[in-house]
């Protein structure tokens, strides 16, 4: 699974570095190619002859070498790189990466990267449970970083608790399973509906709603990482997703007219965006100008793109989104069924951090199985990754 990958490993000052030593020797051992870059205190605990001797390559620690004036470019390494580990993270480089602070190589290749990046914290049990390290690792997982918690143990000050780095046979069987999953919808077609759509009044005026279109986004970041050719019909956003097919539309109907294009020939659906239920009858070619007091728009009801499309599925997995204010789950499996899906995706306006603009959602689960699962408040980035996974689980 990881023969030809290509693994930075980045080490951080910790006593836990020298694990990494043994990582690195079982990530060769599963042929991948290795390169490892150290943090100036990493080598307090760990020498970069050892590192550079088990991974068959130069370690990096500087922007250049001071004998030969050659520069390590980070912009290389992290454009290089299939997947991208911090470990073992120290408190301060964690704070370092959480708030954009660039005073090493290690860092300014973080900022560089475009491969995933996960992180393997190792520190004493109160500095792991202090609310700065806390904070600091939301914000890693709001830029989409993945963390891998340290475990319970002894740990080096003598105290018993939280704080151990993930022993490298647990990292080695994580990044498995990273790889893994990146193939598991290899050659599957995905076709995904973002953001709002903006219902003309006239030409200056429109009737919308809030819908930021970041699902949107993350969905489309977690199915291309999936392995799956991905297809977005974006309504009016400044979150676009990238490195896919983008069609951008404007109204209900024209996003329709799109998603028929697309259906046909897709495996996977995803109803996320947020269509306006009504559009004015008659929208005007000139801006109307203000005049009387109180000023009427007949509306009139707009296609439901997921029901119309749920009448022509064959074989595709549907999933649909349910944004509710009451009666929460009564409406979401009553859409489940009506809409024909196979999955839909409740979230409530009434729990906090969750719906539209923000980075969180907090979301339950339904499938057509009766199948229920709730999960915690998480960034949009982790709901995404869990539909994706429970999508690869049931079309097996």
């Amino acid at each position: 699974m990881l023969k030809g990958k290509k693994i930075l490993l980045a080490v951080c000052g910790s006593i836990a570095a020298y694990k990494t030593a043994f990582f690195v020797r079982l990530l060769v051992k599963e042929e991948a190619e290795v390169k490892v870059i150290m943090t100036e205190s990493a080598k307090d605990f760990i020498t970069p002859l050892t590192l550079a001797t088990l991974s068959k390559n130069p370690v990096y620690s500087n922007y250049f070498e001071e004998d030969s004036g050659e520069w390590n470019n980070h912009v290389e390494l992290g454009l290089w790189a299939d997947l991208m580990i911090v470990a073992p993270l120290s408190a301060n480089t964690l704070g370092k990466m959480a708030n954009g602070i660039c005073d090493n190589l290690l860092l300014a290749t973080y900022l560089s990267a475009k491969c995933p990046v996960m992180v393997a914290p190792a520190m004493d049990l109160d500095m792991y449970k202090h609310p700065s390290t806390v904070e600091n690792l939301k914000k890693l997982q709001s830029f989409g970083n993945e963390v891998i918690e340290a475990t319970e143990g002894e740990l080096a000050s003598g105290l018993v608790g939280q704080g151990r780095m993930a022993e490298p046979e647990e990292l080695l069987e994580i990044l498995k399973k990273k790889f893994r999953n990146s193939e598991a919808l290899k050659n599957k077609k995905v076709l995904i509906t973002s953001g709002p759509t903006h219902e003309a009044i006239d030409p200056v005026r429109f009737i919308g709603n809030h819908s930021s279109g970041k699902m949107g986004v993350a969905l489309s970041d977690a199915f291309r990482n999936a392995g799956a050719e991905v297809s977005v019909i974006s309504g009016p956003s400044q979150y676009v997703p990238e490195n896919v097919e983008v069609v951008k539309v404007n109204s209900a109907k024209e996003m329709l007219a799109e998603a028929e294009k697309k259906y046909k020939d897709c495996d996977i659906a995803v109803f996320a965006a947020a269509v306006a239920d009504y559009r004015p009858a008659d929208p005007k070619s000139e801006k109307i100008k203000k005049s009387e007091d109180s000023f009427e728009i007949n509306l009139v009801k707009n296609p439901d793109i997921a029901f119309e499309l749920g009448q022509k599925k064959n074989g595709q997995f549907n999933i649909g989104f349910a944004l509710e204010t009451n009666k929460e789950e009564t409406h979401a499996k009553e859409k489940l069924e009506k809409k024909n899906f196979d999955l839909i995706v409740l979230n409530s306006l009434n729990d906090s951090g969750a719906g539209f603009q923000n980075d969180t959602n907090k979301v339950t689960f339904f499938d057509k199985n009766n199948k229920e699962v709730k999960f915690e408040l998480k960034s949009k980035k982790e709901v995404a990754a869990d539909i994706v996974d429970y999508t690869i689980q049931q079309i097996k």
